[in-house]
């Protein structure tokens, strides 16, 4: 049985990796707030982007659809928390999902709203 947390570790270390070859700036990553964790924060330019990190072994698998409304509340609240705490309430913020798949990685930009 593969360690679970260690294949998430590693698609949030290549997800880093591809970020950084964009050009991003990374500023933290496993962010914890009271109501859960965001996987990477980093600036692309003036933006600041929090990404949700996601990745399966299965290529039949779109490891996007593991995002639900539930998991977007929770990841907006966090993005919200993480803004106050770093002093940067008023931060033009976007919400992106990195989908780490034996195929390879697909970046999801703006992949949701805070509400949403």
């Amino acid at each position: 049985m593969p360690n679970l947390r260690r294949l998430g570790a590693d698609a949030e270390d290549a997800a880093a990796e591809y970020l950084l070859a964009l050009g991003y700036t990374i500023v933290t990553r496993r962010f914890k707030s009271r109501r859960g964790e965001i996987d990477i924060i980093a600036y692309d330019g003036e933006t600041l982007v929090f990404v949700e990190v996601k990745s399966t072994r299965d290529p039949r698998t779109n490891p996007v659809e593991q995002v639900d409304n539930k998991k977007v509340a929770h990841f907006s609240d966090a993005a919200v928390e993480y803004t106050q705490k770093a002093g940067v309430p008023d931060a033009v913020c976007r919400y992106d999902i990195v989908a780490v798949t034996p195929k390879g990685i697909v970046h999801h930009k703006a992949a949701f709203r805070a509400g949403d």
